[in-house]
């Protein structure tokens, strides 16, 4: 098991452990054989999330001694999700002697949802 308590997720971001040889997840999902051949698509549960989207502040030009705190659209991706995902825009990492990935939320394709089915 790898504590990410210490991980900061930035951005749009998402740290997942992909799922090696998938042919049918835990909620019943099969991978095509012509998907898996070609390689372009990966499988896995979501570790942790970024914050989100940043979004501009509006500019106070009244107040100018007023701290700035950046807002965020949220992810749709949650901890414990299930992602299906593109594999070509995956970075590959390696922690605690773990194979991980990082990719943005717009490579991921699908996501399922079921607290039954962790198994992180």
């Amino acid at each position: 098991m790898i504590n990410t308590e210490k991980i900061l997720v930035v951005g749009d971001r998402v740290l997942i452990k992909p799922e090696e040889n998938l042919e049918k997840t835990n909620s019943g999902l099969y991978l095509p054989p012509g998907v898996k051949e070609k390689e372009k698509v990966q499988g896995g549960y979501i570790l942790k999330v970024g914050p989100g989207y940043p979004v501009a502040s509006p500019i106070d030009e009244d107040e100018p001694w007023k701290e700035k705190t950046t807002k965020y659209i949220p992810l749709q991706a949650k901890e414990g999700d299930f992602a299906l995902f593109l594999k070509k825009e995956a970075v590959e990492i390696e922690l605690d002697k773990q194979a991980l990935v990082i990719l943005p939320q717009s490579a991921i394709l699908l996501l399922i949802r079921d607290e039954d089915l962790l198994s992180i």
